[in-house]
């Protein structure tokens, strides 16, 4: 059975180009929706309350830090629209990138509510504190969701430590959550969602993993694609007789 990356349903298909003339406004970010795109591409924040996921996505779409601190309820989304440059073939075209980010709450009483989200996404951004120890062991309980919910058994993952900027507070060392992360074939960065460290870098990284995956698949499904229209052009399917072929006698042979 083809594997297909997760939220691929949305995705074989380009997009269909909007043609709204107005403008959508999610916190200081302007989006105009009238602007065409070629793919619509969800990532989805995990991790505990309070580790800043909602700061991240802030600092990666409209590029400053929000002071600001409002638990997320239940489940929120930014956007930004990017151009993702392949990095090959050499004169491969750009793409225009919708993104949505979707922000969930940490806590257990919504867990319910955001798992429901798992599938239509396509890249995860896994988040824990390292300031916070208890964030940090509840990564794998995180990992157990992903595998009971995502669209597919190996999703696109990029484990974080955020808040790196408060060294004198940290508590998880790097070489911890290196380990962590091999020990589940992740990559892991340190991000600040304060100071705008890696954050940029991290949506990135896992853009390009999911672009790169979700080319492959398309060009799979156009191979047995093809594969199947030389299977019926050499064994053609028979059709059932017409009306008329029924009504003919058989010769006297």
């Amino acid at each position: 059975m083809l594997k297909l990356p997760c939220g691929s349903e949305s995705v074989l298909v380009k997009a269909r180009r909007l043609s709204i003339p107005s403008i959508t406004t999610m916190g200081d970010s302007m989006i105009n929706p009238s602007i065409e795109y070629d793919y619509l591409i969800k990532f989805l924040a995990l991790g505990d309350s309070g580790v800043g996921k909602t700061t991240f996505l802030y600092q990666y779409t409209d590029g400053q830090f929000n002071p600001k601190f409002i638990s997320t309820v239940g489940i929120d989304f930014r956007e930004k629209r990017v151009v993702y440059r392949p990095k090959a073939p050499p004169n491969a075209k750009p793409y225009r990138i919708h993104l949505q980010l979707w922000d969930t709450a940490g806590q257990e009483r919504f867990r319910s509510l955001t798992t429901a989200f798992f599938r239509d996404a396509m890249g995860f951004v896994l988040m824990f504190d390292l300031t916070s120890e208890q964030s940090f062991i509840n990564v794998r309980n995180w990992l157990a969701q992903l595998q009971c919910h995502a669209y597919c058994e190996d999703p696109d993952v990029i484990l974080v430590g955020n808040k790196v900027d408060r060294e004198d507070a940290r508590v998880v060392s790097s070489t911890r959550a290196q380990e962590l992360a091999d020990k589940y074939s992740l990559t892991y960065i340190e991000t600040s969602g304060f100071t705008a460290q890696n954050v940029k870098e991290t949506i990135e990284m896992l853009l390009d993993r999911v672009m790169v995956r979700m080319e492959k698949t398309i060009a799979q499904v156009h191979f047995l694609s093809l594969k199947s229209k030389q299977y019926k052009s050499i064994f053609p399917v028979r059709q059932p007789p017409t009306a008329q072929e029924k009504d003919k006698k058989p010769c006297a042979c």
